[in-house]
């Protein structure tokens, strides 16, 4: 029997709210878990996230560097698409 990985329900945000909120220590993890609704298990994981990847936000130079950088890739591939659909056209129309 394969198992479907399940896609996540909850939005980055509200990760990121509940993984401060848990850092914070103001309210213990059973009232989080009840103020946001989600398992306690999913509070100890975002928030062990935040704990471990919570310095890249300040490693990048900028959000718009890394931003642009993924553009620039994406426009690579989108470059790369169409040439080669375009071959593929031709291919295609020469066989007709």
């Amino acid at each position: 029997m394969k198992r479907r990985k399940m896609s996540s329900k909850y939005s980055p945000a509200l990760k990121f709210r509940v993984a401060l909120a848990a850092l914070k220590g103001n309210k213990t993890i059973a009232e989080l878990c009840q103020e946001f609704g989600v398992a306690s298990s999913l509070i100890y994981a975002w928030k062990k996230d935040l704990e471990e990847r919570g310095l890249e936000i300040f490693e990048t130079k900028s959000p718009e560097h890394s931003h642009r950088v993924e553009v620039d890739k994406l426009h690579g591939v989108i470059g790369k698409l169409k040439v080669e659909n375009n071959f593929l056209e031709r291919a295609l129309g020469s066989s007709h």
